[in-house]
């Protein structure tokens, strides 16, 4: 229920020209703990192999063409982690308790992680936390570059708040959302073709009266 409802507030917030920047938490200690394994040994029970996907969500924090920040209020697990990894930044409480727990579960990475993570923390790093399923801190978060900024916990959803508010006053939303496509796209695209992209997404944006209102 969680991922349909999520995914439906991916596509309003995309949709609706209102909203400027998108801000994702959870409540109490917790961000998100991952998969409900209250059902014990069929928690993870065999799915069937038609309709069944690791996505995870059917609309992720990347398709929104508006800046997705996760505060990361507290413990991320599993599929917790994952989600916030689609997320375009990312900042987190120092008491959380992190892990990609998967292997530790029987099962895998899933919701994109081998492609997301490695991405943003490099081939080592995620085979470590990967291949090890072990927990770590919010700071710990911070030095592999899972989030950028390690805060108290009272003070991470305030703290992201303001980035989206200073997103909503100060931002371009077109220029946000071209730069926002680019930065996905750029891992698996040459330096050339990123000057391409840069040039006609710069075509786009210049001229415009977002830009007009920028230099005034």
């Amino acid at each position: 229920r969680m991922a349909v409802d999520l995914a439906a507030a991916y596509t309003e917030c995309d949709g609706n020209d209102d909203v400027r920047a998108v801000v994702l938490t959870g409540t109490g200690r917790a961000f998100c703990a991952g998969a409900d394994l209250s059902a014990g040994e069929g928690a993870l029970a065999k799915q069937d192999e038609t309709a069944f996907s690791a996505a995870g969500l059917e609309v992720a924090a990347w398709d929104v063409r508006k800046p997705v920040i996760a505060a990361i209020n507290g413990h991320a697990v599993g599929l917790g982690l994952a989600l916030a990894m689609q997320c375009d930044i990312r900042l987190i409480a120092r008491e959380a308790k992190c892990g990609f727990v998967y292997v530790r579960r029987g099962v895998i990475p899933d919701a994109y992680s081998h492609w997301s993570v490695p991405r943003a923390i490099g081939f080592a790093r995620t085979a470590e936390l990967f291949l090890t399923g072990r927990m770590f801190s919010g700071d710990e978060a911070v030095e592999f570059g899972i989030a950028s900024r390690a805060l108290p916990a009272a003070e991470v959803l305030p703290a992201v708040l303001d980035m989206a508010r200073e997103i909503a006053v100060h931002v371009a939303p077109l220029s946000a959302a071209l730069s926002k496509r680019l930065l996905w796209e750029n891992q698996w695209l040459t330096r050339e073709a990123v000057g391409r992209k840069e040039t006609a997404l710069q075509h786009v944006a210049m001229g415009s009266p977002d830009a007009i209102e920028g230099v005034m």
